[in-house]
């Protein structure tokens, strides 16, 4: 399977947060989570002075588009283009072309790699969430999504669970 790489599609103004809910439901209806990974809307915090008091707002970044975490196929390429509010990716043509390291580092979207210390098979405690202090096996690794899936028990039997690497430690 190829990586996911980030792109950039052209909406109607004013429709990016309309189009970011619309994906998301799209991703969740037709089970794409594992290829379409994030939906974003570039944000920033701007102080703007209204009737002589300083108020912070949100705006977005750029107006008109929506950033996209995706293995591009033609599953994934249709599923987005063919959502409302979607004019189309963001590369000559019709073709979508990715975003670059360079681009992605001042848009602050990029979430620093983590470097865990465990693998498939090892047994980890949960240090955190609903799942606090148990224990249980790995069962596999998402190096992408940056979760660990491993199997605790549930009402008597085992049942696969997803957590965090930042909830997750080996342990001794």
């Amino acid at each position: 399977m190829s990586e996911a790489k980030w792109y950039v599609v052209h909406t109607y103004s004013g429709y990016e947060n309309k189009v970011k809910a619309n994906i998301e439901k799209t991703i969740e209806n037709r089970h794409l989570e594992d290829q379409i990974l994030k939906v974003r809307v570039p944000m920033e915090d701007v102080v703007e002075m209204r009737n002589g008091t300083q108020k912070s707002v949100q705006k977005k970044l750029f107006p008109g588009y929506v950033l996209l975490n995706m293995v591009m196929n033609d599953d994934t390429w249709y599923v987005v283009r063919n959502t409302r509010g979607v004019t189309g990716f963001v590369g000559p043509g019709s073709k979508p072309v990715p975003l670059t390291e360079e681009e992605m580092r001042p848009l602050g979207i990029q979430e620093p790699s983590i470097v865990v210390d465990f693998e498939e098979g090892d047994e980890v405690v949960v240090t955190g969430g609903a799942w606090k202090d148990t224990v249980g096996i790995i069962q596999s690794l998402n190096i992408q999504k940056q979760v660990a899936t491993i199997n605790v028990e549930l009402f008597g039997r085992e049942t696969p669970v997803e957590i965090s690497f930042l909830e997750i430690k080996k342990s001794n």
